[in-house]
């Protein structure tokens, strides 16, 4: 049976007991058949609390973080085919895992007698985030050989410093037919047109409800000045009526004043006959 190797034996002792790190470690060294071997067991640094959740966690819950992280992975392939919106949902759906998972550690941390800070939850969530962004942090974090917590904006550099042993690799993604991104694309693209054209379509109904209410408004206003004029025209026919009728009067009052002006002018005179002769007494 061949021996353990560095990382074995770094895995075995990041998951352990805190308190036990350093007598574990040097047992684990002294017990080494290779002398360069136990030199490189010694020089394992304890690791953080935040680092020592991450890797129980890794150990214990290695198919859970598996399939976060090849989930990650997938997303950060297609997040470029994104629209804003998508992004944004994918954003939030990715904090809420981060915290769940961030969660789920310090459970396993609390069931083994370790308190959990708030800061402490704070700087798993953190290397967990910096896993769902970086391939490297990844593989990091699935390793369980954490010495310090990850940031998600740290360099590839800071990532091989906070892993003890060799720099760990992820498995390949599993293959996917060749033309699966390409229908991948095509079909968000055909989701983006069919919501551009249901807006578009929203849009289009409310212009059309906002045109049909002002055609009834002219329309009734239409109705409203054809009775108007109607009922001026039945106007203008009776005044047409009686101007005809009072044209064809003229000529007869004409012909009546004029012979009740010959009568008073008779009557005038036959007045002033009289008084002239009431004088003559």
């Amino acid at each position: 049976m061949a021996d353990p190797t560095l990382e074995e034996i770094a895995t075995e002792l990041y998951a352990g007991p805190p308190e036990d790190f350093v007598s574990g470690r040097n047992a684990r060294a002294k017990d080494a058949g290779d002398a360069a071997l136990a030199a490189q067991i010694r020089s394992l640094r304890k690791p953080s609390v935040a680092a020592w959740v991450v890797n129980v966690f890794a150990q214990e819950r290695a198919g859970q973080l598996d399939q976060a992280l090849q989930l990650a992975a997938e997303l950060r392939e297609a997040q470029e085919d994104l629209d804003a919106a998508a992004l944004a949902k994918l954003g939030r759906e990715r904090r809420m895992l981060t915290r769940r998972l961030a969660e789920t550690a310090a459970e396993l941390a609390g069931s083994r007698g370790e308190r959990v800070t708030p800061a402490t939850l704070e700087a798993v969530e953190q290397s967990i985030s910096a896993a769902f962004f970086d391939p490297d942090a990844a593989a990091a974090v699935a390793s369980g050989r954490l010495i310090r917590a990850l940031e998600p904006s740290g360099s590839s550099t800071d990532v091989r410093d906070a892993v003890a042993g060799g720099v760990p690799t992820l498995g390949a993604p599993p293959e996917r037919p060749a033309d699966e991104l390409k229908a991948r694309r095509e079909k968000r693209e055909a989701e983006r047109r069919v919501h551009s054209a249901e807006k578009d379509l929203v849009a289009a109904e409310r212009d059309l409800a906002k045109r049909d209410k002002a055609l009834r408004r002219i329309q009734e206003k239409a109705e409203e000045l054809a009775a108007t004029e109607a009922e001026l025209d039945a106007q203008l026919t009776k005044v047409r009526t009686e101007m005809k009728q009072v044209q064809r009067d003229i000529p007869d009052a004409e012909k009546e004043r004029t012979r009740a002006a010959e009568q008073a002018a008779a009557a005038t005179s036959e007045v002033a006959d009289a008084r002239r002769a009431l004088e003559e007494f």
